[in-house]
């Protein structure tokens, strides 16, 4: 990897970190318009880092940053406090974001360049 493609890819990470708080923050709040929110957010942070680096690991490190903040804030804290309640809304989050992150970075990068009519190795 180049230093530049490197940097976007901490860039993407940092976002989704960002994204995965607060999509934490809306999709309680708001139900169901906020869980679409913070899915749509994930979805298009996730979609347009691939296609910005125009790799998979432009999915991969935006998805990886929120995980991580979302995985962090789903810890309880000593003091009994939580930012996830059990219930099917921070569940659809959970698992449509992992869902969503998968989905991304998976896609096809587009069509391929065209290449001649010629067989190879003549």
């Amino acid at each position: 990897m180049r230093a530049g493609r490197l940097g976007a890819c901490a860039l993407l990470f940092v976002l989704g970190a960002v994204v995965g708080v607060a999509g934490s923050l809306v999709q309680g709040g708001f139900f169901p318009a906020g869980l679409l929110l913070a899915l749509l957010g994930a979805a298009g942070l996730f979609y347009g880092g691939s296609r910005a680096i125009g790799t998979r690991a432009g999915a991969v490190a935006p998805a990886a940053g929120w995980l991580v903040a979302v995985m962090l804030l789903t810890a309880t804290r000593p003091e009994g406090d939580f930012l996830f309640g059990a219930g099917i809304v921070s569940y659809g989050y959970l698992l449509g974001g992992m869902a969503v992150a998968v989905m991304c970075a998976t896609l096809g990068q587009g069509p391929q360049p065209a290449a001649p009519a010629a067989r190879l190795g003549k």
